[in-house]
């Protein structure tokens, strides 16, 4: 994933979501621990740009392997641009925060995800 300061929230999740199509990235003002769930109270406007977020924010790239876990995603996310990311997984017409499977693999959360919207 490329980031950059002037990038949007919206076209992170995008991109996010270009990777796993039946997951969703959310970014946060608050970080969560393994397992927790993160507030819809903290959630980030869209529109915002990173270095709104993150005024320290460097452009730069973040390899994501489908094999890490979601948890190792978010931790990886937060350590290199300071961003508080939440993954969320389709299922049916709504949209769950990963944090109960936070041990699975981003592979078998979006296989998960995809396979609800087939059902």
């Amino acid at each position: 994933m490329k980031i950059s300061p002037d990038l949007t929230v919206n076209s992170l999740i995008n991109e996010f979501s270009e990777l796993f199509p039946g997951l969703k990235l959310e970014l946060y003002f608050e970080n969560h621990n393994q397992g927790e769930n993160t507030s819809s109270k903290s959630m980030i406007d869209h529109e915002i740009k990173l270095e709104d977020i993150n005024t320290s924010i460097r452009a730069g790239e973040m390899y994501v392997n489908p094999e890490m876990t979601v948890a190792e995603f978010e931790n990886k996310f937060h350590k290199t641009f300071g961003l508080n990311v939440q993954v969320f997984r389709k299922s049916n017409d709504l949209w769950l925060q990963t944090s109960a499977t936070d041990e699975w693999t981003l592979e078998v959360q979006n296989r998960k995800g995809l396979h609800s919207v087939q059902s």
